[in-house]
C-alpha cells in the first residue's frame, strides 16, 4: 500500500512535470508565431492532464472535443490578431512586438516603386493581387529564423536576426532582382512591378527599434532617390546602391543621370 502510494505520487510529480513542460514548449512556439506547433504541444499537455487525472468519472468525449475546439479558435483569434488580411504574412502589431524582443536584427524595408500607378492603371483588385505576389517572392529563401512583416500600405519589413551586413544585402538584392524579373503580365498586360530597398545592419549595441527603422527608411529613400528598382546600403558612413546600378556609391548613381522624383513612390 506504502509502496503503492509513493509510486502514484511519483508518478503524479512526472506528469506534472510533462506536463509543465509542454505548456512551456507551446507558449514558446506561440510567442514565435509557430501557431501549429504550440497547438500540438497544448494538445500533449491536455492528453496528459486527462490521462493523470485521479481515478473517476471519464471526462466526456465531447468535452474533450469542445475544449480542443476552443483552442482551436482561440489559436486561431491570435494568429489573425498578427497577420495582414490582405497578404497573410506579419503584420505591424507583431513587427513591433518582435523588434522589441530582438532588439538587434537587421533588417531590410521594403517598398514598391509607383504602385499608385498600378492601382490607378490597373484598378485596386489587381493591386491587390500584386501585393500579394510581392510577400511570397519577398518570403522566397528567407533564412529559417528571418521573417517579413507588412509596416504599411505598399511596404514592407525584412528582419534578418542572424544577418551580417553583406548577407542581408544579397537576400534584399535577389528579393529585388525576383520582383522585377516577374511575369506580372498575369495581373494585367504591360504591367511590371519593381521595388526599392534600404537595409540596415543589426547594431553593436541594443538600440530602440525606431532607430533601426528610421535608418532602414533613410536608405530606401536614397535608394528611390538613386533610380528606383535598387537596394541601399551604408558602409563605412557612405550609402551604396546595388541593383541596375550594381556596386555604385549614392554620389556615383546620381552622376550616371537626374535622380528620380523626392516623391516616396
Amino acid at each position: 500500500m506504502v509502496g503503492n502510494g509513493v509510486r502514484n505520487g511519483s508518478n503524479t510529480r512526472d506528469c506534472a512535470d510533462l506536463l509543465a513542460v509542454h505548456e512551456s514548449i507551446a507558449s514558446m512556439f506561440a510567442a514565435q508565431g509557430e501557431w501549429q506547433r504550440a497547438y500540438e504541444h497544448l494538445r500533449s499537455a491536455f492528453q496528459i492532464a486527462t490521462a493523470s487525472a485521479d481515478p473517476g468519472p471519464q471526462v466526456p468525449e465531447q468535452y474533450r472535443r469542445e475544449v480542443e475546439q476552443l483552442r482551436r479558435e482561440s489559436a486561431q483569434a491570435r494568429i489573425d490578431s498578427l497577420t495582414d488580411a490582405l497578404t497573410a504574412t506579419f503584420n505591424r502589431r507583431y513587427l513591433d512586438r518582435r523588434l522589441l524582443e530582438l532588439r538587434t536584427p537587421t533588417i531590410a524595408l521594403v517598398d514598391l516603386d509607383l504602385f499608385k500607378r498600378v492601382n490607378d492603371t490597373y484598378g485596386h483588385h489587381a493591386g491587390d493581387q500584386v501585393l500579394r505576389r510581392v510577400v511570397a517572392l519577398l518570403r522566397e529563401n528567407l533564412p529559417p529564423d528571418a521573417f517579413c512583416a507588412r509596416y504599411g500600405g505598399e511596404e514592407f519589413v525584412l528582419v534578418l536576426p542572424d544577418a551580417g551586413l553583406g548577407t542581408a544585402v544579397a537576400i534584399a538584392e535577389r528579393a529585388r532582382a525576383r520582383i522585377a524579373e516577374h511575369a506580372w503580365t498575369e495581373f494585367g498586360a504591360g504591367l511590371s512591378v519593381t521595388v526599392s530597398i534600404g537595409v540596415a545592419p543589426r547594431p553593436e549595441s541594443p538600440c530602440d527599434p525606431q532607430d533601426l527603422l528610421l535608418e532602414a527608411d533613410s536608405l530606401l529613400y536614397a535608394a528611390k532617390r538613386a533610380g528606383r528598382n535598387l537596394v541601399a546600403y551604408r558602409q563605412s558612413g557612405t550609402i551604396r546602391v546595388v541593383g541596375t546600378v550594381r556596386g555604385a556609391s549614392f554620389d556615383q548613381a546620381r552622376e550616371r543621370g537626374p535622380l528620380a522624383s523626392l516623391d516616396r513612390g
